[in-house]
């Protein structure tokens, strides 16, 4: 691609909308995130944006500073408790830091987080990625400024030239299914989370392990997608079977619609069946009986994540050599935290 200047020698919004064969009034509303621009058109004028090295008149403003005093955060939804708690924990640090937020959802869109990715340069001085689906582990590093310092947060994919925080959810899950078999427990049922989601991998994956440590044990899965309603699905299947003695669901949500569809049926946690889930959601203490669950501090994991943003040189960052070694791999351990749900069998075995 031809690279042209402007008189001034730097590319203007004049040289890019030439190239991209299109109207300056187009690639305004494009790099302004505009929703009425056709797909294709946006494609065309963020790739020639980015082979002319154009900075937007915002970016070169803030950039003659070198901050911007506010840092980028992506996730891929806003809704629920999780997402709540982790913005809580990067917001603290924040606004103790001196910095703002600019959040951003993607909806589960791998598209759309690599739009909101693409946006972000001359906006913010670094940027807290989540993208937790095991088919987006190539959008962050493909949409990433090179010069945009980041920290990947539970995110899929392990050869990151990034900054990585992982919540440790293969150790937290066979912590559970060893909590859950040292308790008596033999046939532990696991509900799943969504296919495609990394978190829900790993738990299923430290559940698989954990359980082949005891030859006579057989993996007993269930499907979820981390929510009431799938978790309450999945207990109405356990109670139409020969029924386990204990399930662990792959997250408190399921947990907890599980717990109601076996009250429904009229069986009794933990004196007929075990239950156990991930996350420590406040309800879990609350209903009855308490959940037995693995904690994570999910505010002290987006503390934490911007505790490392902060820790890297903002803005002006270089870019790491293609074939530099990856920087730390950084986990945060959940905590077994034990309950009523989960007592030990008073015989073993059906």
């Amino acid at each position: 691609m031809s690279r042209p200047r402007s008189e001034g020698g730097s590319v203007t919004i004049k040289d890019v909308a030439r190239e991209a064969q299109v109207s300056v009034a187009t690639v305004s509303r494009t790099m302004n995130g505009h929703q009425h621009v056709a797909e294709s058109v946006r494609e065309r004028v963020l790739q020639v944006a980015r082979a002319l090295n154009y900075i937007p008149h915002h970016a070169a403003r803030s950039l003659s500073s070198r901050r911007t005093h506010t840092i980028g955060v992506v996730l891929p939804d806003l809704h629920g408790e999780f997402f709540s708690e982790l913005i809580r924990g990067i917001d603290q640090v924040a606004c103790d830091q001196g910095y703002h937020l600019l959040v951003s959802s993607s909806h589960g869109d791998p598209q759309a987080q690599r739009r909101a990715l693409e946006r972000l340069p001359g906006r913010v001085d670094g940027v807290v990625v989540m993208s937790p689906s095991l088919g987006d582990s190539d959008v962050h590093e493909d949409a990433l400024p090179g010069g945009l310092p980041a920290v990947l947060l539970n995110c899929a994919g392990s050869a990151s030239q990034r900054l990585v925080l992982n919540v440790d959810n293969y150790g937290g899950a066979r912590v559970m299914t060893r909590h859950l078999r040292d308790s008596g427990h033999r046939r532990i049922a696991f509900i799943a989370g969504p296919d495609d989601n990394f978190d829900a991998h790993e738990r299923l994956r430290g559940y698989r392990d954990e359980l082949a440590l005891d030859p006579a044990a057989q993996p007993w899965v269930l499907p979820g997608n981390f929510d009431e309603e799938s978790g309450y699905r999945a207990g109405q299947a356990l109670v139409q079977q020969d029924r386990p003695d204990a399930v662990f669901a792959a997250n408190d949500m399921m947990a907890l619609g599980c717990l109601f569809a076996l009250g429904h049926a009229g069986l009794k946690v933990p004196q007929d069946i075990a239950l156990g889930g991930f996350d420590d959601v406040p309800m879990a203490r609350y209903v009855l009986p308490a959940l037995t669950t693995m904690r994570v501090d999910t505010a002290g994991l987006g503390a934490r994540a911007l505790q490392l943003l902060l820790g890297q040189q903002l803005v002006d960052a270089p870019a790491p050599p293609a074939d530099a070694a990856p920087p730390a791999f950084s986990q945060m351990v959940p905590e077994l935290i034990v309950r009523a749900s989960s007592a030990a069998r008073s015989t073993p075995g059906h």
